[in-house]
């Protein structure tokens, strides 16, 4: 440090250290151009939900046995379909395939009716709160593939996910934590691509959090914090130094943010991920126990706190283990959805009754999903257990802020191979959570390379039929 301080005789060490402890602490409360702050910025429109909770199931849940009801799958359980019909929609080699019956009955919500398996009973209780699509789809067979688009909107290269861009467009509501932030165990399909800003300034890439007793390690401090706050405040003159002659490094205002962002973090996030605050009511609803910190309900409850402390986006990433421990059904007994439905049921209709008890449901937006369904038909022949990746057909839902509670959205045909009635595209979907917080998706852009990048590329359209008030 000696060294350092020699290149600036004309500054007493003790002044130094104070400008730079100014300097840092003007810099975490002041302002900043757009590109290099995640400071709440207005939206596009009057908004109808202001944050974002992302449920995402990885692996691809079976639709036919969740949430797309199919009495001819029962009634004609083992027939064939042929080799070309299953061929044309799953992009798998021509064989005979023969329809596999849903291995749990479904039964209909109390108030709205919506049908819903018992794979889901706590879910299927909240359903009235919820707008069930059956019909989406995508453009990938692949988990990896599937899984960034579903996050990027693209399946050949990895672009700003759907966090980023909500972060870049409108920022966060508290300065000392980040916009962004996803909960994960383990590692997904894609890994951070999924959460990454790509192109976009860095202060805009997730932040991860790992449950359990130390859910952001690297944040721990190495030294006292009054001198780590002196260090801070002499490496933040230094980079404005240096940022005086490169004004265009934007490499390295992301990294100055960065570094107050992380100071944010480590004085706030002990606090907001301390579930010990919780009430025993508050645990017993999630599903949780004093003391847990790595469950799904633990995760929800983190989810919650989140929120509350105004980040924009959270996402928590279902996984038990490696990519392959999901629910994915491929060459597997798809009945090992039940453990994962278990997992998730009770926590994620716990979220929707907590929010609304505590008036936050309606500036939440939630969204439940997978990156493909599930074929209609056994993969391995027939009698055998599981369904293969089908990506021309699936579901996933939306709930609270703006969005039309109730009803479903769209129809698969007869069987849940593909979409009949209202598709939707995962660019659509992207266009319509962009719409609820207030985005208009063909106007959130960012140049790179010689050209204007948007969350949903030259497509998208916002599902009106979803929305509390529609469009004219």
């Amino acid at each position: 440090m000696s060294g350092i301080l020699s290149a600036s005789a004309d500054v007493s060490r003790r002044n130094f250290l104070a400008a730079g402890s100014a300097a840092f602490a003007a810099a975490t409360t002041g302002s900043a151009p757009r590109e290099t702050t995640a400071a709440p910025i207005a939206p596009h429109f009057a908004p109808l939900a202001k944050q974002v909770v992302v449920l995402y199931m990885s692996g691809g849940y079976s639709h036919v046995d969740t949430f797309d009801p199919k009495p001819l799958l029962t009634e004609k359980h083992d027939q064939s379909i042929g080799s070309e019909l299953a061929a044309a929609v799953s992009g798998q080699p021509k064989a005979e395939r023969f329809l596999k019956a849903p291995l749990w009955k479904f039964r209909p919500n109390r108030e709205c009716g919506t049908e819903v398996s018992d794979l889901f009973p706590y879910l299927r209780d909240v359903m009235h709160e919820v707008a069930l699509i059956r019909s989406m789809h995508t453009d990938h067979r692949d988990h990896g593939e599937a899984t960034l688009q579903l996050h990027t909107g693209s399946t050949g290269f990895a672009t700003p996910g759907l966090g980023a861009w909500l972060s870049y467009g409108l920022g966060t509501f508290n300065p000392n934590l980040p916009a962004h932030v996803v909960i994960s165990e383990f590692r997904p399909y894609n890994g951070p691509q999924i959460w990454d800003a790509s192109f976009l300034p860095g202060v805009h890439s997730g932040v991860q959090i790992h449950p359990g007793d130390h859910p952001l390690p690297n944040l721990e401090p190495a030294s006292p914090l009054p001198l780590q706050e002196l260090e801070l405040g002499l490496l933040d003159q230094l980079n404005r130094q240096h940022l005086e002659r490169r004004r265009d490094d934007r490499n390295l205002i992301s990294r100055m943010k960065s570094f107050q962002t992380a100071k944010g973090l480590q004085d706030l996030a002990p606090q907001v991920l301390d579930l010990s605050r919780e009430s025993k009511h508050t645990l017993k609803m999630y599903g949780s126990k004093s003391g847990d910190q790595t469950s799904y309900a633990a995760q929800c409850i983190m989810a919650r706190r989140l929120i509350e402390n105004g980040v924009r986006f959270v996402e928590i990433i279902d996984s038990v283990g490696a990519c392959a421990d999901n629910w994915d059904a491929a060459h597997r007994d798809v009945g090992t959805h039940a453990k994962y439905a278990k997992r998730v049921d009770q926590p994620i209709a716990a979220l929707i009754r907590d929010l609304k008890q505590r008036g936050l449901f309606d500036d939440v937006l939630l969204v439940f999903c997978t990156e493909f369904g599930r074929s209609p038909w056994a993969q391995d022949g027939k009698g055998t257990k599981s369904r293969t990746h089908h990506p021309s057909a699936f579901s996933c839902w939306l709930a609270g802020g703006g969005i039309r509670p109730g009803i479903v959205y769209g129809q698969t045909d007869e069987i849940g191979n593909y979409v009949a009635e209202d598709a939707v595209h995962i660019h659509d979907f992207h266009a319509t959570i962009l719409h609820v917080l207030g985005l208009d998706h063909t106007r959130l852009t960012y140049r790179y390379s010689g050209r204007d990048f948007r969350l949903t590329d030259v497509h998208g359209h916002v599902v009106n039929g979803v929305l509390r008030n529609p469009l004219g």
